[in-house]
């Protein structure tokens, strides 16, 4: 008897592999005659580069080669930006290695080619740089101001774009408001700690090249280095072997992959190089980085009649694959699960002699849910409304979808409702009201403050049509192919390209299922533009609800193919058979019949075909999705705040998530913790800090605070199922989810713990000093109000 795969929580069957090593990551492997690459960075965030001495390196033991970006200057051309988001946008030229001018801390100026890793890193020390630092310019809000230094000078401006989208007449919503509410928050800048570094080994063969990079998007690395370098594409092969986490900073395309394709090109050498963690914090693109200026009118009863959103968004020194278009990505989140009249929508991408911002778990999604989220909590206090309660007034019902957006979405399917009266028993909610009324009225030092998150996004990045309107420069379709071998066994080959998430098990899944194979008999091949040389990749929540419905339709087409040949060798008409379990039988006739793999074995021989079938039942698919797919969730935080200390402990983490259809439980398990531990690093730990002269003072893992295990609660998970509509798995993504709703609800909760305090926001991250500053910052009130930041109502869950 077949076992039903789609549902069952299988162990990931790379799991036994990747953790104990024995497997390939890019720095494994060292090629008979490869040379070792080490970079020569930039002390300074802004510095003229009046002269680079490269003589005295080249005596070193052991060098073979040294070179400055002047060597280059003719042939590494600009690092690609695949997202022009307005027809006016500034996008300065961007050198793999720094020519004439520099523009961050890091940036690559110089390069050491040596037989070992040791003494290319040795020999840097004997480059000799001449710079004149120019001013830095750190802080956003200065450098669109009159008068600012310029990162770029002939540019003009610090501005890249300004990019608007409106809907609704907001004038209207705002004028008369009975409530309006203006704040500010600030996004702080964050930095992608991928277990795994970026590493990079480029190995010629002839005119040809092999370059294994530590990325999450071969394909589309392959076809931008042949653009960058102008080496025709078919003689560039990409590989992404193993690769250990990326979270977005591996959807880029660097300057030292360009790099190591160019030397290699030179030296006819393989040529390695892989970051150190220091070395990768000040380079590897960052995330976040915004300051978001929020303005919502609502009716008294809470109803929302508008709102209207102007970011600032750091772009960095430069703008890299998608930059521009990461906080527009939000655009369309801000009303998040809510019905409003009116949303306009304003961003300014800005530069700065930062390290260049790009995609981080979430990507713009983050962003809006954090903004929506804290404003109706706010919301709720104005008014005093449970903040549960507040929300139910807004959303959108189950039975209204599908539902068109004030931002211009279709969401397809939905269940706002379920999700969260199953968050609320299970966090006991009305218990820890009850609790929190209790420590406010004994005025216990520590406070218990309860946070609330009602999400949804838009992922599964797609359709094309839609990427195409927003001046995106790719499709968001996904291809594969299934291969059934001669002896019954099959390959799978995904042009999604995994760096962690478990495709390998999961795609091994949706095969078996749909051609009644065991589960055991299918291989999966992916990240290797060589054998899968049709693809759009891995980020954005896209792989299941893209990728693995591709494979779903290349099955089916397995299954059509096998089904005229089977007709054939039963003679029976294909109408009369049916497919279960992988066999085909007559109908009415079970005890005769032909298993997949004998009738894949009989095309293989082609000894008794019909007219006009190829011996073969491998197809391929493309799929391009008519709509994004909106998981949604609610989740609940519960945090004790040490007002003497300033302290926070999460006490108890409650997350109700719905991901549509679900193919493994135990690797959706898996995301949620993962995504659920970004977003409160977020919220609590993580921060890249820059001093006024444009250094980076978070170089190190001692400097970037990383929560471990220990610094996180248990989490309480469960899910609800509303399949979507836009693909016929009914799949939605879950990558980014954990992380998108996590961060306002810790949040709101420790602002919820202070409201007493008259504390209405503490920038993140949350530290003890930071929660200290806040309340000492407002006055304390003569008595607590019982109901202040909550309310004691019931919004269901125990009693």
């Amino acid at each position: 008897m077949t076992v039903q795969e789609v549902g069952t929580p299988r162990k990931r069957s790379e799991d036994a592999r990747l953790i104990t090593g024995r497997t390939r990551w890019t720095d494994n492997m060292t090629p008979a005659g490869t040379l070792h690459v080490a970079f020569l960075r930039s002390p300074f965030a802004h510095a003229r580069i009046t002269g680079v001495d490269t003589a005295p390196a080249k005596e070193r033991p052991g060098v073979v080669a040294v070179f400055s970006g002047q060597d280059f200057a003719a042939e590494q051309g600009s690092l690609p930006c695949a997202w022009v988001v307005t027809e006016d946008m500034k996008h300065p030229a961007h050198p793999p290695m720094a020519v004439d001018e520099v523009r961050y801390v890091g940036e690559p100026v110089a390069c050491v080619v040596a037989r070992d890793k040791a003494a290319a890193i040795d020999a840097l020390e004997e480059i000799d740089v001449d710079y004149e630092p120019l001013s830095a310019v750190v802080d956003m809000e200065a450098a669109i101001a009159d008068g600012a230094d310029l990162v770029h000078e002939d540019l003009g401006t610090n501005k890249s774009y300004t990019w608007v989208f409106e809907n609704g007449d907001l004038d209207a919503a705002m004028r008369d408001a009975p409530v309006v509410l203006e704040r500010r928050y600030v996004q702080q800048r964050l930095i992608p700690t991928a277990m795994e570094p970026r590493s990079v080994l480029c190995v010629p063969e002839g005119d040809e090249f092999t370059l294994y990079s530590a990325t999450q998007i071969p394909h589309i690395l392959r076809l931008m280095l042949a653009t960058v370098t102008e080496i025709p594409e078919h003689r560039i092969r990409v590989v992404a072997p193993d690769v250990g986490g990326g979270f977005g900073s591996k959807l880029q395309v660097y300057g030292e992959e360009v790099l190591a394709l160019l030397l290699a090109r030179r030296l006819g050498r393989p040529v390695k190089w892989t970051e150190t963690r220091s070395e990768g914090n000040m380079t590897v693109h960052h995330g976040r980085d915004q300051i978001q200026r929020l303005t919502l009118a609502a009716e008294r009863d809470g109803r929302i009649r508008g709102l209207k959103v102007e970011l600032l968004a750091d772009m960095g020194a430069y703008l890299m694959l998608v930059t521009p278009g990461i906080p527009l990505l939000g655009a369309f989140m801000f009303n998040g699960i809510y019905k409003m009249d009116a949303l306009s929508f304003t961003c300014t991408g800005v530069f700065t002699t930062k390290t260049p911002t790009d995609a981080y778990r979430g990507a713009g999604r983050p962003e809006a849910t954090y903004a929506i989220e804290r404003m109706m909590d706010e919301l709720a206090d104005e008014l005093g409304i449970d903040p549960i309660e507040v929300r139910r007034r807004n959303w959108i019902a189950h039975d209204e979808f599908p539902y068109e957006t004030i931002a211009g979405l279709t969401y397809d399917t939905g269940n706002y409702e379920a999700a969260t009266d199953k968050a609320l028993e299970l966090f006991q909610y009305d218990k820890l009201r009850a609790e929190q009324a209790d420590r406010r009225e004994r005025r216990d030092p520590v406070q218990l403050g309860i946070g609330v998150s009602t999400f949804t996004e838009m992922c599964g990045l797609a359709p094309s049509r839609v990427l195409g309107s927003l001046s995106y420069g790719a499709g968001g379709w996904e291809h594969a192919s299934v291969r059934v071998l001669p002896s019954g066994k099959v390959e799978v080959v995904t042009g999604s390209s995994p760096h962690g998430q478990g495709h390998a098990t999961a795609w091994a899944q949706i095969a078996a299922d749909r051609l009644g194979v065991p589960f055991e008999d299918v291989k999966v091949l992916h990240g290797d533009t060589a054998i899968s040389p049709k693809g759009m990749d891995t980020y954005g929540s896209r792989s299941l609800a893209v990728g693995g419905v591709a494979l779903f339709s290349a099955c089916e087409k397995v299954v059509d193919k096998a089904r005229k040949v089977a007709a054939h060798l039963l003679e029976a008409s294909e109408q009369d058979l049916e497919f279960s379990g992988g066999r085909f039988s007559v109908r009415g006739v079970q005890e005769e019949g032909k298993t997949i793999q004998e009738v894949a074995l009989a095309a293989f021989a082609a000894h008794d075909l019909p007219d006009g079938i190829e011996p073969s039942l491998d197809s391929d698919a493309t799929f391009d999705p008519e709509n994004f797919s909106f998981p949604h969730g609610t989740h609940l935080c519960a945090a004790e705040v040490d007002t003497e200390t300033g302290m926070v402990k999460l006490r108890k983490y409650v997350a109700v998530d719905d991901v549509g259809k679900v193919v493994n439980p135990l690797i959706v398990e898996g995301q949620v913790h993962g995504g659920l531990a970004q977003g409160i690093a977020q919220a609590l730990y993580e921060e890249a800090v820059y001093d006024a002269d444009g250094n980076l003072t978070t170089t190190t893992m001692a400097d970037y605070l990383v929560p471990s295990a220990a610094d996180l609660p248990t989490f309480t998970t469960d899910r609800t199922e509303t399949p979507a509509t836009s693909n016929p798995m009914g799949v939605k993504g879950v990558g980014e989810a954990g992380t998108i709703a996590s961060t306002p609800a810790v949040v709101n909760a420790i602002v919820d713990a202070l409201r007493p305090y008259g504390v209405h926001d503490v920038p993140m991250p949350c530290t003890p000093e930071r929660v200290w500053r806040a309340m000492r910052a407002e006055e304390k009130p003569a008595a607590a109000e019982p109901g202040a930041g909550g309310g004691l109502g019931s919004a269901g869950g125990d009693q």
